[in-house]
């Protein structure tokens, strides 16, 4: 009895990982932690491995594959994919015929995206190939990376953002900056540290900071965390506008560096952009005022995808489909 051979898009992020199938759609988004699990657990990947990094104090060994969207160190990578791989596809037979295309930041040397396509390899996937992040996000939106029209896309996530635009095949600019997610999260957490003397864990900051995006500026946010002074659990209630101009200038310093893509563009690339807009992605894009910041900065409208984190996955895979799209874009 045969079977369909499985082709995903692999995006393994520096806060989440998502693997989309062109069959099967959306198969995970985890974060990007690996734990050797206690008392011979073996090795735990995605939400267990969060989870416990946060209660155990033994679980100070969990690593992150990928920090600011490329490998740094090769074994960990290889196992993290590996373990990926294992869960996704639990029975060995049906790994034997998987194709993928894994997402790379658009500014990514030659030596980062070849560091990503060795792990996945290593991890045992025979076929794979690179395809950067924006590109991917491109064809999982719906636009055309070979269209003679050009296209521009702005991708925020955790450890980086970055913006590109494409037109023919051809990459005509790329702009990238490590402040990024991360980088606000870590912003509230310090201030919750100074100013009110509570200390909470780095999920709770990153989920504090997309409750901020949506909070309207009068709410009441409620953040629990342990009290410094006296080492005990303690819940305050913040103003949302604190917080909201806590992080403002940073999402405007973010906004910034990505609008200087406009200065790499010839004036007719900038006309069709004009026209159909900037297409805005990544797991930290909502992060409240970035799209009116890069409206600003750009004088371009600014969309935001509707399925921002996923879409780059989704596009990824669906590259697999495109022989002109992985010819042009895929790298190994």
């Amino acid at each position: 009895m045969g079977w369909s051979a499985a082709q995903w898009g692999l995006d393994v992020g520096s806060g989440s990982t998502v693997v989309c199938d062109t069959g099967s759609g959306l198969l995970l988004d985890e974060p990007s932690v690996m734990l050797e699990m206690p008392h011979g657990g073996g090795t735990g990947i995605g939400r267990d491995a969060a989870d416990l990094m946060e209660r155990l104090p033994s679980a100070a060994g969990a690593v992150r594959p990928v920090r600011a969207g490329v490998v740094t160190d090769l074994d960990t990578a290889r196992r993290y994919i590996r373990a990926v791989v294992r869960r996704v596809l639990p029975r060995p037979w049906q790994r034997t015929r998987l194709s993928v295309a894994v997402v790379v930041p658009g500014a990514a040397s030659a030596l980062e995206r070849r560091a990503l396509v060795e792990a996945a390899e290593e991890a045992g996937i025979t076929r794979v190939v690179a395809l950067a992040a924006p590109v991917a996000a491109a064809v999982g939106c719906g636009l055309d990376p070979l269209d003679r029209r050009a296209h521009i896309v702005a991708d925020v996530g955790a450890g980086t953002a970055e913006i590109m635009a494409v037109c023919c095949g051809e990459v005509l600019a790329v702009r990238s900056t490590h402040q990024a997610g991360d980088a606000l999260s870590a912003v509230v957490r310090r201030h919750l540290r100074v100013e009110h003397r509570l200390l909470t864990s780095p999920a709770m900051a990153e989920a504090l900071t997309r409750r901020v995006s949506l909070a309207q500026a009068d709410a009441q946010l409620a953040v629990t965390g342990r009290d410094i002074e006296h080492a005990r659990p303690r819940s305050v209630q913040i103003a949302a506008a604190e917080l909201q101009d806590l992080i403002a200038p940073h999402v405007a310093a973010i906004a910034g560096v990505l609008s200087g893509c406009l200065d790499d563009l010839p004036a007719q690339a900038v006309d069709d952009i004009a026209a159909d807009g900037v297409l805005l992605v990544g797991g930290a894009s909502p992060a409240r005022g970035l799209k009116a910041a890069l409206e600003s900065g750009l004088g371009l409208p600014v969309k935001q995808a509707e399925n921002p984190v996923t879409c780059i996955a989704e596009g990824a895979a669906r590259s697999l489909l495109l022989p002109d799209v992985r010819s042009v874009f895929g790298r190994r």
